[in-house]
């Protein structure tokens, strides 16, 4: 009986001292920072030339009134409120730990000298557990002070990932509030530029939640940019191609460049899918694809975007018959036309590279980046047209050709008229008012 009541006893205190040894070696921490840094402002201090250093120090002294004298320093201020809020954090409730998140996200715009200090104190391990709360608040002032820690330093960003902060993403975007959404988006954009330190793509909720946010119809334009930002990050690493893919980045992004203020981003990170091979054969099987990219070759306010799209069709249409049939029954030679003709220099360029493997040319030997080799290729990679398509297709060049000329002849002869017409008037009104000038009455 006596053992049995000694039991529970021993282990109530035992947790009892480990409490309190976790306060006193996060007391002693704190302690011994602050006085590092109360060190460090006296020597700066004992820099300075002793003269200069009571002159200046009385001067101050006597001009100052007696109530601002007696105060305390701002920075020893900001050191109390600085360890009073990691107290806070550490081992207060959770509404003391929704404050002291939102104090620290204060705390942390200053400076970067603040911010590694927080991270030494074991604030980042905290804010990631309560990224994981159901409350919203809770999880809110988390993300936000998270994004304020994580600029400008690369170790915050990666004890961050360490702390497991991709496995506590939200798995249903829609009970999200904008600004949450907003700021999980941000995070993640901040932790996709680290270089050296991968984040686990694969194997965390990070695509399924930026796809989640992208195809929501209650997400707003500039969250939808962020995440197209933080997909373009993550396509840069050439191992997160599969893992894109099988997420469904491919269809998001192709639906997405539809519309103009999201196209550019969306298209530049199809443009490094389309170099892989799951990637290619994803857009290879897209309803969406050749027409979308052939309708932004129109947009003629977008040179960046029909950039993009030329590389994409080029990409796609390299040593692909199959491919180049869909884009010629979707009218793309007309377009192609058009663009090189009026286009940026480097789509002119794509359009003309385009165009010419669009002709039946079978004794033109084409460089290994300039499409394929009419003389060898198998008729499944890249055969050339057959003898009919292709004097179909020289009939439709001519013609279309013939078009585009009149239709120049006929803004150059509108633009001349307009130039006459106008200089005619200049002339007469010229001649009236030096007339005018020359009577005597």
């Amino acid at each position: 009986m006596s053992s049995s009541r000694t039991q529970p006893s021993s282990s109530s205190s035992s947790s009892v001292w480990q409490l309190q040894y976790m306060k006193l070696h996060f007391f002693t921490k704190i302690r011994c920072l602050l006085k590092s840094k109360a060190s460090s402002r006296k020597r700066n201090l004992q820099a300075l030339p002793e003269k200069s250093r009571t002159y200046q120090d009385s001067e101050k002294v006597a001009a100052l009134p007696k109530a601002i004298v007696l105060k305390p320093p701002e920075d020893e201020n900001e050191e109390v409120v600085l360890q009073k809020t990691v107290k806070k954090l550490h081992f207060g409730s959770w509404e003391e730990k929704e404050k002291a998140a939102i104090e620290i996200e204060k705390l942390a715009r200053e400076d970067k000298k603040t911010r590694k200090l927080m991270a030494e104190l074991g604030v980042l391990q905290v804010l990631v557990s309560m990224v994981a709360s159901d409350v919203s608040g809770h999880q809110k002032a988390a993300v936000n002070a998270l994004i304020q820690l994580s600029h400008g330093t690369y170790t915050n960003k990666a004890l961050m990932v360490n702390a497991d902060i991709c496995s506590k993403l939200p798995k249903n975007v829609e009970v999200l509030d904008q600004s949450t959404r907003h700021g999980f988006a941000e995070l993640l954009l901040s932790l996709s530029s680290l270089t050296n330190t991968q984040l686990p793509v694969a194997s965390s909720h990070i695509l399924p939640f930026l796809m989640d946010t992208m195809n929501s119809d209650s997400t707003d334009m500039k969250t939808k940019e962020i995440c197209l930002a933080t997909i373009s990050n993550l396509c840069l690493v050439l191992e997160n191609a599969g893992p894109l893919v099988l997420n469904g980045a491919v269809q998001t992004l192709l639906r997405l460049m539809s519309a103009k203020d999201l196209s550019e981003k969306a298209l530049a990170s199809l443009g490094q899918l389309v170099v892989t091979q799951m990637g290619k054969k994803a857009m290879e099987d897209s309803l969406i694809v050749p027409k979308g990219l052939i309708e932004i070759l129109t947009w003629e306010d977008k040179p960046k975007c029909q950039e993009y799209s030329a590389y994409i069709l080029m990409v796609l249409a390299h040593q692909s018959w199959s491919q180049r049939e869909k884009m010629a029954k979707a009218g793309i030679v007309p377009v192609l036309l058009e663009v090189s003709l009026l286009g940026s220099p480097l789509v002119q360029k794509r359009a003309m590279k385009l165009l010419q493997w669009f002709k039946d040319e079978r004794n033109v030997r084409m460089g290994p980046h300039s499409g394929p080799q009419t003389g060898w290729m198998s008729p499944g990679m890249g055969s050339p047209m057959s003898p009919r398509s292709g004097e179909e297709g020289r009939k439709m060049m001519k013609n279309l050709v013939k078009q585009s000329l009149y239709k120049n002849m006929e803004m150059i002869t509108r633009r001349g008229n307009v130039d006459m017409e106008s200089e005619s008037y200049r002339l007469k009104s010229f001649i009236i008012s030096t007339s005018s000038k020359s009577l005597t009455y």
